[in-house]
């Protein structure tokens, strides 16, 4: 049926562009409505006749209007062939014919995306020369400009693949028409790059570009960005563009003799177009030039559509493009009656920082003063003794400790995917020993730092939490650990959060974090060092007991940290006086005496002396009447971040020869099966300290002479964790059992009590009763309280009452 046929159909044009098609009986067979070159005649059965689709392309072809996909940019604007959006048009399709290597007609079509750099458009004349406040425009009013470069490409890219059409098939012009949808234009580098907090209502409407974290992932959707709608009298059909995800209904039927209200979207109509459309909320990055105290972290919500789906995980750092808009908080009816709307970005383009640059840390972009700061860095004499001091000059000594965390924040190198190179650092020590500043010091000057206290956070803080949104959709938003990937996370209290212990053994070790919740199953990066501090139970660290027994840690999670430093309070006339010098300088309006730590942190940390415990010592010491320039933390985190970047260190043979024979040494020392045991993970940890203590002074190569430093502070680690309330090394003790003198001692009285029992026929016993029992077998504790309630915590006995245990079974 050919509607041009004897007059007997005649054509209406509704109004906003929207087309139908009617019979002369009054009957409406079909419509069709412009949307770009995919015109076609729609009847009642949903079919389509390309006659009639070519027949109405030319009736659209008769009002003038050479831009094929005008209704898909500027849909309800009739084309006027001197208005300046036409001109704006022209002007961009001049500048994509001179420059034909921007873009690829096969690619566009296929991707249905088009990226343009916007300083190559404001660096090119005839831009400049055709259209006036190009800039202004395309910052001010950023619908109407990248409308105006959509159709512009549309228009040559059709015009491009209609010629090749034609030159394959000569003489068949009419018959296969291109079908090109809609192309979404995507605008990189434009600046500047606008902090979150600065985010006023006066950017609404406008073209923006943010920095920030991805802290909220949802799940991807479909929002329709055409509507059919059916009138319910006269079953007329015609088509409605929805903008802003906004349901937009006619506001009557085309047909002047019916003018129904009431339609019927046609969801399932060929001629329903939709896109992929997904929500992620960004977080601003909080540095040292925008802290602010007491204010929460500025967030928005950013919606992608089509190719930018999926772009973003939980974690990452992004550089979005978009355009400002708002919504009505409320929902459903309500809307009409509200003033309080929601602001959120309708993004343009987006660009995820880990996919600039593979080795990258996401965030960190050097200039060119910071070059120049580096290099000074780098050109000082002692630079390990250098950063050292500068880490937390405020607090007194613990140089040894410093050195640990400094090394941890550098980290060594990845060789292979399934071999972490982030070394984890636990701190364990008495109250008001500085520990918690240190912490902060460390999340202050390496990149990508966290700060979080234990006793405040949850499980699903620390790692990832599946939340539903109103409608029941599922949506990942980032903890503690994820958003710093590839940084550190410091986590204070630590002792105070055995709830979430279980969540970190993942975390620590395969250097990810796993869900499976909800039928969601998931896996998120965490590349992080994890740099813990914790108070012993009591609040004075009891050297009668094991690390374990202090903390009440597990073994699983205790053993995954690869230095642990034992900090204690211990009186000191000459300490005591250098310590309290140090506090009354730094309340008194100074810095305080750098070189007060010249004494050696040795009569603070621990009474333990062994060989060539000083070295390292003195290379950290600050010479008496010498002044630091110490480096301040902006510049620190620029140099361990520049140095995670580019410098990837490899061991010589004379360290790894080092490095071989101390683990040996270690093996012979703890070959008895009560002792610790000793794994490759001390190998490892050995191997990454190393490779840091070479990254630290931007070398591509680790020497002996690190190896050394890394074993001193190992050995640091070691005396500290295997030393009794006698000050004698006790291997048998385990870092992680009971070792209040051996775990033999365990073994011995529980089987004599075991053996007791069956004698007997009974399981409980008094107090009374188990010191005999301990006495029958041989085994002298001092506090033999404490004994019964290490083996009640590890299970061995079951509290009844009142002086009374029970034997549990140990079959």
């Amino acid at each position: 049926m050919n509607p041009n046929q004897n007059n007997k159909h005649r054509y209406f044009r509704g109004g906003r562009g929207r087309f139908f098609y009617k019979n002369r009986g009054g009957r409406n067979v079909g419509f069709r409505k412009t949307i770009g070159t995919n015109l076609g005649y729609v009847d009642k059965g949903g079919e389509s006749s390309q006659t009639e689709k070519r027949d109405l392309i030319r009736a659209q072809n008769d009002k003038n209007c050479p831009y094929k996909g005008w209704e898909l940019y500027f849909s309800g604007h009739d084309y006027e062939q001197d208005s300046p959006t036409v001109k704006n048009v022209k002007a961009f399709e001049s500048f994509l014919n001179d420059n034909p290597t921007l873009y690829d007609a096969a690619t566009v079509e296929r991707t249905q995306t088009f990226q343009i750099d916007v300083n190559v458009l404001y660096n090119d004349k005839n831009i400049k020369g055709s259209w006036e406040n190009f800039e202004d425009d395309l910052k001010n009013s950023p619908n109407h400009s990248i409308s105006c470069i959509g159709l512009a490409i549309h228009q040559v890219v059709l015009t491009q693949l209609s010629d090749e059409n034609v030159s394959f098939e000569p003489g068949h012009e009419g018959e296969n028409e291109i079908d090109l949808p809609m192309i979404q234009v995507r605008i990189l580098n434009f600046g500047p790059v606008l902090h979150l907090r600065n985010l006023k209502s006066n950017y609404f409407g406008k073209l923006i570009t943010v920095k920030g974290t991805v802290i909220r992932v949802g799940n991807i959707k479909l929002t329709c960005t055409w509507m059919t709608f059916q009138c319910e009298r006269c079953e007329a059909v015609q088509y409605l563009k929805q903008t802003d995800g906004i349901c937009t209904f006619p506001l009557c039927c085309v047909d002047r003799e019916c003018r129904s209200k009431s339609f019927i979207p046609l969801l399932s109509s060929p001629h329903t177009k939709t896109l992929n459309w997904q929500c992620i909320r960004l977080q601003e990055i909080v540095t040292d030039e925008n802290r602010e105290g007491g204010r929460v972290p500025r967030t928005i919500d950013c919606e992608l559509t089509a190719d930018l789906v999926e772009t973003c995980s939980p974690g990452d750092v992004a550089l979005l493009t978009g355009i400002i808009k708002i919504k009505s908080n409320e929902e459903g009816s309500k809307q009409k009656h509200s003033n309080i709307f929601h602001q959120y970005m309708d993004v343009v383009s987006v660009i995820n920082c880990k996919n600039k640059q593979k080795e990258a840390i996401p965030g960190i972009e050097f200039s060119e003063k910071n070059y120049y700061g580096i290099k000074e860095i780098f050109s000082e004499k002692n630079l390990f003794r250098l950063i050292v001091q500068s880490l937390c000059p405020a607090i007194f000594g613990h140089e040894i400790v410093k050195a640990g965390l400094i090394l941890a924040m550098f980290g060594g190198c990845q060789r292979y995917e399934d071999c972490r190179a982030n070394p984890h650092v636990l701190v364990v020590g008495d109250p008001g020993l500085g520990k918690s500043r240190m912490l902060q010091a460390c999340a202050s000057a390496t990149p990508r730092g966290v700060y979080v206290c234990g006793n405040t956070s949850t499980t699903s803080g620390l790692t990832v939490t599946l939340a539903r949104e109103s409608g029941g959709d599922c949506v990942l938003e980032a903890g503690a650990l994820v958003l710093s990937d590839q940084g550190c996370c410091c986590i204070d209290e630590f002792d105070k959060m055995s709830s979430q212990h279980q969540a970190l053994l993942e975390a620590m070790e395969q250097q990810t974090v796993s869900i499976a919740k909800s039928g969601v199953v998931c896996a998120l990066p965490c590349r992080v060092s994890i740099l813990a501090a914790a108070n012993p139970v009591g609040g004075h660290y009891n050297k009668a007991k094991t690390v374990s027994e202090n903390l009440k840690l597990g073994p699983s999670l205790l053993s995954r940290f690869d230095l642990v430093f034992i900090l204690m309070d211990q009186p000191s006339v000459q300490a005591d006086s250098m310590l309290s010098d140090h506090v009354m300088a730094m309340h008194s309006g100074g810095k305080g005496n750098v070189s007060l730590s010249t004494f050696s942190s040795s009569m603070i940390e621990s009474p333990l002396q062994y060989n060539n415990r000083e070295t390292l010592i003195d290379k950290l010491k600050v010479p008496p009447g010498e002044e630091l320039d110490l480096i301040p933390h902006q510049l620190l985190r620029k140099y361990i971040a520049y140095a995670k970047q580019y410098v990837k260190p490899k061991l010589t043979s004379e360290a790894a020869d080092i490095l071989m024979n101390f683990y040996r040494e270690l093996r012979q020392c703890h070959q008895n099966s009560d002792s610790t045991p000793v794994t490759p993970r001390q190998l490892e940890s050995l191997i990454r300290f190393t490779e840091a203590r070479a990254k630290l002074e931007l070398r591509e190569e680790a020497t002996a002479a690190d190896a050394e430093d890394v074993i001193q502070i190992l050995r640091h680690s070691l005396l500290d964790m295997f030393a009794d309330e006698y000050g004698d090394l006790d291997f048998t003790r385990s870092q992680n059992g009971s070792g209040m003198s051996g775990k033999n001692q365990v073994k011995k009285f529980i089987s004599t009590l075991q053996r007791i029992s069956d004698i007997q026929c009974k399981s409980v016993f008094t107090i009374q009763e188990l010191k005999n029992v301990a006495k029958q077998a041989s085994i002298s504790v001092s506090d033999f309280t404490g004994f019964l309630s290490t083996l009640n915590v590890q299970g061995y006995l079951l509290k009844k009452g009142s002086q009374l245990y029970q034997l549990l079974s140990v079959d």
